[in-house]
This record gives structure tokens, C-alpha cells and sequence, in this order.
């Protein structure tokens, strides 16, 4: 904790956001770095775990059910998207190289994925996440969440040799999507649930917490044993804690503990950084981290805007996905440990998700300020052009739309104009051919 502060503090300083600081604190006391802390902790790791199902009992407890269902039927659009377009550059790449169409499907399900955790904290840290953007990405992120269920079956049948139970697979998914569609359709149509215990526990700070903690890691406990991703039943929790009345003070009990469960999982994020095979693939490491941010970058934006969005939403929304999620770790370990896929795709995997989840804040960062500074002069123009402009139009789309109007008004005027001109030219140089047929011929020329 003392290095995570002093790294957090160290990045705040450099203006960048803290959990870099957190993840470079867990490669400093990584196997890469001091070697204090092993990648095969079984506490980080649990701890690590906790933070996220934590972050998404937090997140279904903030969000507005009304605003969730209206973006949800987008967000389950771009989630399909993202995948097939993630699957499309997988297959592309299985053409030219030596890849097996298990590591083609394996790479495309990691790659389609985004952080929850690192996309949240980024659209709370700019303001966004209770906004349009912070609902839009919390809809796609949980229509991925529902999407890891079956990628994690599909990864470790490809190695195996018992066949997939299809069937099964698909009831399970229609239960999940079947058990948030019911709970949201009961929980809008009612007043807020009052707890006949509320009015009791409401003021007491240690059984609201540990109250809210075991109902949380109750929910994820039973949606993890009947098949389902334990996220899944945390978010599900977090949904009925926010439609009841306990929902402020529950909150403020929460958030520390949540807080500090995520710093751990940030750091456990750096435990898995191997500087060692970095340093020795750094090449073929940067490009593919590169190509992934980008790629993502330019495929959430134009996806969003496909469904439909506006362009800030579109880009707050897709630069806050541009990573790969945690959830990759576990769909590569999975496959590994099957033998789906081989220890160098592996190794590369990893190290290109958690490269791609440390740099996408400051990623995100730098596009803002640089899409701010493009669109600086163009709302510069339009204020200066407003002021100028006062008391003749009210608004600066008026005044565009005044200036359209007087263009087309001005370019007629002049096609007029000249059409005048050519029709006086041409009544000129008749009446002077008419002048010349009519004068008397030279006295010379007659004697001639």
C-alpha cells in the first residue's frame, strides 16, 4: 500500500492518473522488479478478484435503471461488433502467419474484451461516468461480462478432448439475459424496496458494510456455481442494493473498501508484467500493443456513432475501452492450461494486456487534449462570429444558416449578373456589325 501511494502520488504529480501509479508499483515489487511479491499469491490474487466483483456491485448500485435499459439495446450492438471485428483481424493475422485456428479464436475473444475496472475508473476520474458515455460503456461492458461465460467454455474445449454441451451453454445464457431483463422490468415499475430491517441498520457503519459485502460476495458465489460469471451475480446485487432505500448509505460504507480492493488489483495487474520476455520481444510486444489501441480506439468510435450516437459520446465511450480486460488474463489461462494455445502466445497475451492496460489512461488522456486543441479554433470561430454578430441573429446557428442563405442569395445575384453582361455584350456587338452594314462606303475605297 505505501508503494502504491507513493507511485499514485509520483503519476499525480506528472498530471497522469493514479492507477498507473498502482500498476507500476506492482511491477516494482513484482518478479520483474524487487521480487517481494509473487505472481502465484494466492491473497493478491483473491484480493485482486474481490476488487472487481466489488467494482461491479458498486457500478449496478450508481446506475439509473431507466438510462441502463434505453442502452442496452446499442450497447449488446457494438458488444456483437466489437467481437466480430476482433475476430476478423485475428483471422486475417491466422492467414499470414503460422497461428491454429484455436489461437485465432482464443486471441479474438482476448482481444475483444475491454477492462471493466480500468474503463470505469478512467470515465469517473474525467466526470463521465454517470453520463451518457459512462452508461454507454457500462452497458457494452456488461454484454461482454455475459459474452465471457461462453468464451471461457469454447477456450478450454479447443484444447480438450470432451465435447461442448451446446445446449447447456445456450440455457445458461438465456437464464442470465432472462434474470436481468425480469429484474429490471420489476425493479422500474416499483417504488424504491424498503427493507422491513432498513429503518435498524440504516445509521450502524459495521453492519451496513459487512452487510452489503456478504450480500455481494453471496450473489457472485451462486451466479459463479450454477455456471455464470461471478461478476455477473455482483452487478446483479449492486442493481437491487440501488432500487432500495439503503442505496446513499450503503455507498458510503462501500466505496473505501471498494477503493482499496481495486488499488490491489492494480497492482496485481503489474505482477504479471515480465520485463524479461519484453525486453527480449520488445518488437514484436510494442507493435502489437500499438496496433491493439488503435484498432480498438478506431472500431469503438466507429461502432458508437454506427448506433446511432453523438460524437463526444462515441469518443469518451471508445477511448475508455481501448484496452484489453481483465478477463483475458483469465480466458488465456484457461486456454492455456488446456493446451489450446502455446506458452509463446501465452506470454505474449499477457504481456499485451497489461501493457495496453497501463498505457490506455494516458492514451485516453492525450486523445482528449489533442481532439480538445483540433476543436479549439472551430468553437473560437463560431463565439467570435456570434459576438460579432449580436443583435442581428441570436444564435450562431442562425447565424450559419443566415450566411447560407445570403450565399445563395449573393451567388444567384451574380449569375444574373453575369448572364447581363454577356446578353449586353452580345446586343453591343450586334448594333455595332448593324452600324458597320449600315454606313456609306469611303470615298477611296468606291473609286477603287
Amino acid at each position: 500500500m505505501l508503494v502504491a501511494v507513493l507511485a499514485g502520488l509520483g503519476l499525480m504529480r506528472l498530471k497522469q492518473p493514479p492507477l498507473v501509479g498502482f500498476i507500476l508499483a506492482g511491477v516494482l515489487l513484482g518478479p520483474s522488479g524487487l521480487g517481494v511479491v509473487s505472481t502465484s499469491d494466492e491473497n493478491v490474487t483473491m484480493l485482486a478478484e474481490m476488487g472487481v466483483l466489488m467494482l461491479l456491485f458498486f457500478i449496478g448500485m450508481e446506475l439509473s435503471l431507466k438510462a441502463f435499459v434505453a442502452t442496452l439495446k446499442p450497447a449488446v450492438k457494438i458488444a456483437g461488433g466489437q467481437l466480430a471485428a476482433a475476430m476478423a483481424i485475428t483471422f486475417g493475422l491466422k492467414l499470414i502467419s503460422n497461428a491454429t485456428l484455436a489461437e485465432a479464436i482464443i486471441l479474438g475473444f482476448i482481444i475483444a474484451l475491454s477492462s471493466t475496472v480500468v474503463a470505469m475508473k478512467m470515465l469517473e476520474d474525467i466526470g463521465e461516468l454517470r453520463t451518457e458515455p459512462g452508461r454507454i460503456a457500462v452497458g457494452v461492458l456488461i454484454a461482454q461480462d455475459l459474452a465471457v461465460v461462453p468464451m471461457l467454455i469454447i477456450s478450454t474445449s479447443l484444447g480438450g478432448t470432451e465435447k461442448v454441451d451446446w445446449v447447456s451453454l445456450v440455457m445458461k445464457i438465456v437464464v442470465a439475459v432472462a434474470v436481468l431483463a425480469g429484474l429490471l422490468w420489476y425493479l422500474g415499475r416499483r417504488p424504491k424496496l424498503k427493507p422491513s430491517f432498513a429503518a435498524a441498520i440504516e445509521d450502524n457503519v459495521e453492519i451496513l458494510a459487512l452487510g452489503s459485502l456478504a450480500f455481494c460476495f453471496a450473489a457472485a458465489s451462486i451466479s459463479g456455481l450454477v455456471g455464470l460469471s461471478p461478476a455477473y451475480g455482483a452487478f446483479i446485487a449492486g442493481l437491487v442494493v440501488g432500487a432500495s432505500t439503503l442505496r446513499s448509505p450503503v455507498i458510503h460504507v462501500v466505496e473505501p473498501i471498494q477503493s482499496i480492493l481495486l488499488v490491489v488489483f492494480f497492482l496485481s495487474i503489474g505482477l504479471l508484467i515480465d520485463l524479461d520476455y519484453i525486453v527480449d520481444n520488445w518488437g514484436l510486444v510494442l507493435i502489437a500493443a500499438i496496433v491493439v489501441v488503435l484498432a480498438k480506439t478506431f472500431l469503438n468510435v466507429l461502432l458508437i456513432r454506427l448506433a446511432g450516437l453523438p460524437h463526444k459520446t462515441a469518443v469518451e465511450a471508445g477511448l475508455s475501452m481501448a484496452q484489453i480486460g481483465e478477463f483475458s488474463f483469465v480466458l488465456a489461462a484457461a486456454a492455456f492450461a488446456s493446451g489450446a494455445i502455446g506458452t509463446d502466445v501465452y506470454r505474449l497475451a499477457l504481456a499485451v494486456t497489461a501493457i495496453t492496460l497501463l498505457v490506455s489512461p494516458a492514451w485516453m488522456a492525450l486523445t482528449r487534449r489533442l481532439e480538445g486543441e483540433a476543436r479549439f479554433g472551430y468553437h473560437e470561430f463560431r463565439e467570435a462570429l456570434a459576438e460579432i454578430y449580436e443583435g442581428q441573429v441570436e444564435t450562431v446557428e442562425d447565424l450559419g444558416f443566415w450566411l447560407r442563405v445570403r450565399g445563395r442569395a449573393l451567388r444567384r445575384a451574380f449569375r444574373r449578373r453575369r448572364a447581363l453582361r454577356a446578353v449586353a455584350r452580345r446586343d453591343k456587338t450586334e448594333a455595332h456589325d448593324k452600324v458597320a452594314l449600315e454606313r456609306p462606303p469611303d470615298r477611296d475605297s468606291a473609286g477603287e
